[in-house]
């Protein structure tokens, strides 16, 4: 297969998360041959039942390719054009997947060694495959994660503080209010003042954001709702220790924020010789907590179509990816 046929292959199994199963056996079994053909080892590294990150190696590592294996909702099967690679991670990150490998076979076709690939699973979720991977490191002094940046590296990637906002109420008929007490219309309340709040601001990586991404609550129309919900979420920029208060603060006495995820916000190196860009979206980076050395973020592909029903790849992003994975690889290994 060549790198454009390897993207559509992967991209045909379906991994939202948690169901990285089969692109994990997949990937172990084309990397076990890969190991086999170079002289190096690949394993299955075990997060919970039926999820496994996969690890290869050619001799010691200094420096390992990563990315996750899982996707966000819903399936969308490969389809192609002469330009693009369409469907569900086809940036986001199964063509970096890709790309990763040919880089790898490149360079041990050239002779070099002493380097890795990490492919982890649940990044879309909670990064439980990453913050696996950081109890368990391979001596590596630097990790080049994958994500999609334009081909640029980044130098640093916003955080991640989720909440969720909980109203409690008293159910009664709707035809007498008054006897009850609506959980939606404090939380309502309440989401109106978070809506409000300052956010921090950052002359790197710009303006914290807040989304508020799921509300549920009630159970009929004509019944006076006794318990409703939202989640929110906020990509920070830096530390949140103010912010935490304020959002707590913003939320009562209607209803009450329970704190679900916190990931930093990161900065991150640049080299001579690549364009360097920010990004606004949250990564793998923190969860490795540095345990695989100091981390690089690129990769090809926008993320402005990942997680779109138009996710895409240009075919020329990607080819050019193989390069530069190599020659980062080739630069950092010195």
């Amino acid at each position: 297969m060549n790198v454009f046929e390897l993207t559509r292959t992967l991209i045909d199994i379906e991994s939202v998360t948690p169901n990285e199963h089969e692109i994990g056996k997949f990937l172990f079994q084309h990397l076990d041959g890969l190991a086999r053909e170079f002289a190096g080892a690949a394993e299955l590294m075990p997060v919970e039942k039926d999820r496994d990150n996969v690890f290869v190696r050619f001799g010691d590592p200094t420096v390992v390719l990563s990315t996750h294996m899982d996707t966000v909702p819903p399936f969308i099967s490969a389809r192609e054009d002469n330009e693009q690679i369409w469907g569900r991670g086809a940036c986001d990150t199964k063509g970096i997947i890709a790309a990763m490998i040919f880089a790898v076979r490149r360079l041990l076709v050239s002779g070099k060694r002493n380097f890795g690939l990490l492919f982890v699973v649940g990044e879309e979720r909670n990064s439980a495959g990453a913050i696996a991977a950081a109890t368990d490191p391979r001596g590596s002094k630097f990790i080049i994660n994958g994500e999609p940046t334009e081909n640029k590296l980044a130098l640093g990637s916003k955080g991640a503080l989720r909440y969720e906002i909980a109203a409690r109420g008293r159910m009664a008929h709707s035809a007498y209010p008054e006897l009850g007490e609506s959980a939606i219309e404090k939380l309502l309340n309440a989401l109106q003042r978070l809506r409000n709040i300052p956010l921090p601001v950052d002359p790197v990586l710009g303006a914290s954001t807040l989304n508020i991404g799921i509300i549920e609550g009630g159970r009929a129309p004509n019944v006076i709702a006794d318990a409703a919900s939202a989640e929110i979420f906020i990509r920070v920029v830096g530390d949140v220790t103010e912010l935490r208060k304020v959002v707590k603060t913003a939320a009562e006495p209607d209803a009450e924020a329970n704190e679900v995820l916190l990931i930093p916000a990161v900065r991150l190196g640049a080299l001579d010789g690549f364009e360097t860009t920010v990004v606004a979206f949250t990564t793998d980076i923190p969860a490795f907590n540095g345990a695989w050395g100091e981390p690089f973020l690129i990769g090809p592909g926008t993320i402005h179509v990942a997680h779109t029903p138009d996710e895409r790849i240009a075919k020329s992003e990607l080819a050019a990816a193989v390069e530069l994975y190599k020659e980062l690889v080739e630069r950092l290994a010195r």
